[in-house]
């Protein structure tokens, strides 16, 4: 509701000192109570990224009828349910950490600085909860990281190797370590006087991304083994794609090829229409390159009169590697409420944009008889489309 209300979660960064950071804040979890989803011995020892990613894969089971310590989760089939959660950059707080008893002695590190800083060790933990024997792997695609875990474990299911997986990305990078190396990088807002107006995409004053923090996990299941047990199956998975620009390790291809590929990949492979596509949930990270790129390959891929674009990072910042998972949330809720989130901030809108296409500063209704297709685009030029529509039952 948060989303439909147009209330950003951006605010200036708490935790640590920024007084000497050209940006100062962020898309920060300000509080979140793990009790009774992050065993005891572990909660305060993972890395905070771990912490989001059980959390985020326990509520998943609980929203689709398998509270995690209850017997409906005791009645599957565990080998064949899977795990594919990412993370774009790890357990980075750990490692930090480590580097710095490094300063002082090898002897001073903490003997789990291994375990929590990779990357597959959140969703094994997962795994080791929950007794899940099926696929489980993370994949790191940057910021397709989410888009790319949810298509994977699609696969598995379509391929006959499991039932049911948790499928999606988790990051925890709000860190001076992180929020130093982007602003090296030149890819930060510095709007530090105001941080709810920063995340602008599309909008003509834009000056790069706001980092944000979080992790979103879906309960992906093959239709006929969530029916018999009676699941309540919020949309279907459709189907999309992957591609690669080939072209820069941050800037997107300016021609929008790897984009419009991925794009009409993704509705080949799934034997949707382009008219067919009523709502794209953009990559748009308020960045001056990125989105006037994607706008322009969206609108080519797309060019027809009911498309609705929107991008939910004018409101949570930028999640990274969780970035595909939360906006695939986003794109559902789209399609169970029938509206579309407002794109906050898009004051002064770029000449080209099309504001019969791109929502405003309120929320649109749309038909939700069509598509929803969500973008995901990583440094490195790593392209990832995924598509949902309502389940007709």
């Amino acid at each position: 509701m948060n989303l439909l209300a147009g209330r950003s979660g951006i605010s200036m960064i708490e935790g640590w000192d920024t007084e000497d950071f050209s940006t100062r804040f962020a898309g920060q979890v300000k509080s979140l109570d793990c009790e009774g989803y992050v065993l005891k011995k572990w909660e305060k020892r993972i890395d905070v990224t771990m912490k989001y990613m059980i959390f985020a894969g326990k509520k998943a089971l609980e929203d689709a009828g398998l509270p995690w310590e209850g017997p409906e989760l005791q009645d599957l089939n565990r080998q064949r349910c899977g795990i594919l959660i990412g993370t774009a950059m790890g357990g980075m707080q750990t490692f930090a950490t480590a580097v710095e008893s490094l300063q002082k002695s090898f002897k001073k590190m903490n003997p789990f600085c291994i375990p929590f800083a990779i990357q597959n060790m959140g969703g094994a933990m997962l795994a080791m909860d929950l007794g899940f024997m099926g696929p489980n792997y993370p994949i790191a695609t940057a910021c397709a990281t989410g888009n790319y875990c949810i298509l994977s474990a699609a696969d598995h299911i379509r391929r006959g190797e499991a039932d049911l997986m948790l499928a999606g990305g988790s990051e925890a990078v709000v860190i001076p370590s992180a929020i130093g190396g982007f602003i090296a990088c030149k890819a930060l807002s510095k709007r530090n006087e105001d941080p709810a107006a920063a995340s602008r995409p599309w909008d003509r004053d834009r000056d790069g991304f706001v980092m944000g923090e979080g992790a979103g996990v879906l309960v992906l299941e093959e239709l006929e083994h969530a029916k018999a047990r009676g699941a309540p199956i919020l949309a279907e998975f459709v189907g999309g794609a992957f591609t690669c620009d080939a072209h820069h390790m941050t800037e997107p291809e300016p021609n929008g090829r790897g984009v419009i590929s991925c794009i009409e990949k993704a509705l080949e492979r799934s034997g949707v229409a382009p008219e067919e596509v009523g709502y794209v949930n953009a990559h748009a990270t308020s960045t001056p390159a990125g989105d006037m790129a994607e706008y322009r390959a969206i609108t080519t891929a797309l060019p027809h009169k009911h498309l609705k674009i929107n991008s939910t990072k004018s409101m949570i910042g930028h999640l990274l590697g969780a970035a595909g998972a939360v906006e695939a949330v986003a794109s559902i809720q789209a399609l169970r409420t029938g509206y579309l989130h407002p794109n906050l901030n898009l004051d002064h809108p770029e000449e080209a944009v099309d504001l019969g296409v791109v929502v405003g500063k309120e929320k649109q209704e749309w038909d939700t008889t069509r598509v929803a297709l969500s973008n995901s685009f990583g440094f490195g030029g790593h392209n990832s489309c995924i598509l949902f529509r309502k389940y007709q039952g």
